[in-house]
């Protein structure tokens, strides 16, 4: 999701030159700082996303391939296990699959050859139509690897769009993981937005979309894993990137001065990713058909 609103803080440090500074007293410049740095990261990430943005317009090629592409220097973060476990990735609201060249990117060194994304226009379509295009892509995707089940990664909208595939369309049969990066699960203010746009309604606080989410799910065999940043300006508030469900399996996934759009780009948020899908494969591997 691109921004349509943002929020901003002000913090003022009162303090006398020459009076020693204690290490707690350190902790609100320590936090403003990162804040900065945070915010000018996610200025570069959201210039870097429109300008990627075209690259991003066309359908993707489908590709196998027969062997693995490692980083430039020759190493591999992670042992090549699970490279052959599917990973769909799934944009937000304003973006389309070009959001995901440093996060495909890193998962492909990682050792996860079987990438792709679904492409799909938000404008034209609301979160239970988008689901139906990720079953069918899911579908795909299978048929094409010989797997029975596959990882998925949702970026903001995406996230919410894969979770509905999940729990109301019988999804939790073919997604093994699924990793949301600022999915409003409690929906944002921020989608309180005059537009008209059916997709940006059903992230309202107590939409009929959230409200179906939020209802029973049992034996939902899917794990999950929600990633929120405390920096995230999208998501307002920031907690309601959380997700929190008694009949889901969830790991909470806190992230530090990480802007919305700098989610799937960010260095230390594609690590943590891809550690997750590596070890959601040690414990459980990928059944092939």
């Amino acid at each position: 999701m691109l921004p349509f609103v943002s929020r901003s803080t002000g913090v003022t440090l009162l303090g006398r030159a020459g009076r020693s500074v204690s290490r707690g007293s350190l902790l609100p410049v320590r936090a403003l700082t990162g804040a900065v740095f945070g915010a000018a990261v996610e200025v570069a990430a959201i210039i870097a996303a429109l300008a990627l943005y075209p690259s991003g317009m066309g359908e993707e090629r489908h590709t196998v391939r027969s062997r693995l592409e490692p980083p430039p220097d020759g190493t591999m973060p992670f042992p090549a296990i699970g490279a052959d476990s599917p990973v769909l990735l799934v944009h937000g609201m304003g973006s389309n699959r070009a959001i995901f060249h440093v996060l495909r990117r890193g998962l492909r060194q990682a050792g996860f050859r079987r990438v792709t994304e679904l492409n799909y226009c938000w404008l034209s379509n609301d979160v239970r139509s988008a689901a139906r295009l990720l079953a069918d892509e899911v579908e795909r995707v299978c048929e094409a690897s010989g797997h029975e089940r596959v990882h998925v990664i949702g970026h903001s909208l995406g996230g919410v769009v894969a979770r509905y595939y999940v729990q109301r369309m019988g999804g939790d049969a073919r997604v093994h993981t699924l990793v949301t990066l600022g999915s409003p699960h409690h929906g944002t203010l921020a989608a309180m937005v005059p537009l008209p746009n059916q997709a940006i309604r059903q992230l309202r606080p107590g939409s009929d979309v959230l409200v179906e989410l939020a209802g029973p799910a049992p034996g939902c065999g899917t794990r999950f894993v929600a990633f929120h940043s405390d920096l995230d300006e999208l998501i307002v508030p920031t907690a309601n990137a959380r997700l929190d469900h008694p009949d889901l399996q969830v790991s909470n996934v806190p992230v530090r001065a990480v802007g919305h759009v700098s989610l799937p780009m960010h260095g230390r948020v594609v690590g943590e990713v891809c550690r997750v899908l590596r070890d959601a494969h040690v414990a459980e591997p990928l059944a092939a058909a």
